[in-house]
């Protein structure tokens, strides 16, 4: 399959899976059960509308999410409180597997909902979305319902529009368009053809999500592309049109940080796959300027962009789902996790 042929077979509107009864009758039909969480940090001011429009048409109204839980890295706003008051599930990152060494990160909170959560399928939505709307949801559903070789579906907003003078041009953000775009149409052109490879809204089968490293930080999105697509290929994938999505923007400062992340996890995975053996020791550094008082000031940041191990490595994890020991693991005592192994020597 060419590219092109993979966007038309692969590429959705949301309004493809708008008849709700019928999505739940599909879902139903094929015995699955889905998960939904919100990764929270400090979003008291968005986090009750998700949770009542989420709980009240797609659990309530319409049972297609079995399971909703808000997962926090230790908001010091009333996030928890409020997500809990209007239904949904809600935990602390660091209360689950708390034998492991606490780490904060985005990428952290959605790698332990897999630990948590007990869905064949799992979602994931940002918690910081303005313009809510259930289509969040079930346009990401849609596909994995109706199609078992479907494995993970990403979310793209801003479809283009033809009008009378021309085509107004759509894809991904600033990050998107200048590193991570350029950076998959060199070395990954398939990956190209997914029109917002960064967006915080994706559906999952557990199948893949527990095979998979995460990185807790700004590269977590990026190197699950890039490892679903080194295993299974690009027809693995499918997009959803979401149209538009409201959120806060960030600070350029902001986005060379998320930028600096997202890089380090390229090159470490270019490295993995044998495509750059011979790099050298990646600098953890990010150098940026501010200006006080007319005069130019260095500000440095260290950005690591550790990462969790494949959950299915876990033998909590493989304990909770009734899998067998990995070689070596001995019953009633815990292996050590790679990173523990790591920090011990």
């Amino acid at each position: 399959m060419t590219t092109n042929e993979w966007i038309k077979k692969n590429t959705y509107h949301h309004s493809d899976f708008e008849d709700l009864q019928t999505l739940v009758k599909e879902k139903q039909k094929r015995g699955l059960t889905i998960s939904l969480c919100i990764p929270t940090l400090n979003e008291a001011k968005t986090i009750g509308k998700e949770v009542v429009i989420f709980k009240s048409e797609l659990m309530n109204r319409y049972p297609l999410i079995d399971e909703f839980a808000v997962i926090d890295s230790g908001s010091e706003d009333n996030t928890l409180e409020i997500a809990s008051s209007f239904g949904a599930d809600t935990y602390l990152a660091s209360d689950i597997l708390p034998n492991l060494e606490d780490k904060k990160g985005k990428g952290e909170n959605l790698w332990k909902a897999i630990y948590q959560l007990k869905g064949d399928i799992i979602v994931y939505i940002d918690a910081d979305i303005k313009n809510i709307h259930p289509r969040f949801v079930y346009g990401l559903l849609g596909p994995l319902i109706y199609r078992d070789e479907v494995k993970y579906v990403k979310a793209f907003y801003d479809r283009p529009l033809a009008f009378s003078q021309g085509i107004r041009p759509s894809g991904g953000g600033r990050v998107t368009e200048i590193l991570t775009r350029p950076l998959f149409s060199l070395f990954f052109p398939d990956l190209a053809a997914i029109i917002q490879p960064l967006s915080g809204e994706y559906a999952v089968r557990r199948e893949v999500l527990e095979k998979i490293p995460f990185p807790i930080g700004y590269g977590v999105e990026t190197s699950h592309l890039l490892d679903v697509y080194h295993e299974q290929g690009l027809d693995a994938f499918a997009q959803t049109d979401l149209d538009q999505r409201v959120h806060r923007n960030q600070e350029t400062r902001a986005l060379g940080k998320m930028s600096f992340g997202i890089l380090q996890t390229f090159l470490n995975r270019m490295r993995t796959y044998g495509m750059a053996t011979d790099l050298p020791e990646l600098n953890t550094l990010l150098r940026q300027f501010q200006v006080r008082e007319n005069q130019f000031e260095m500000v440095e940041k260290t950005i690591i962009e550790d990462e969790r191990p494949p959950m299915i490595t876990i033998p909590e994890y493989r304990k909770k789902m009734g899998m067998k020991a990995l070689p070596g693991e001995k019953t009633g005592k815990a292996k050590k996790t790679p990173e523990k192994e790591n920090k011990e020597k």
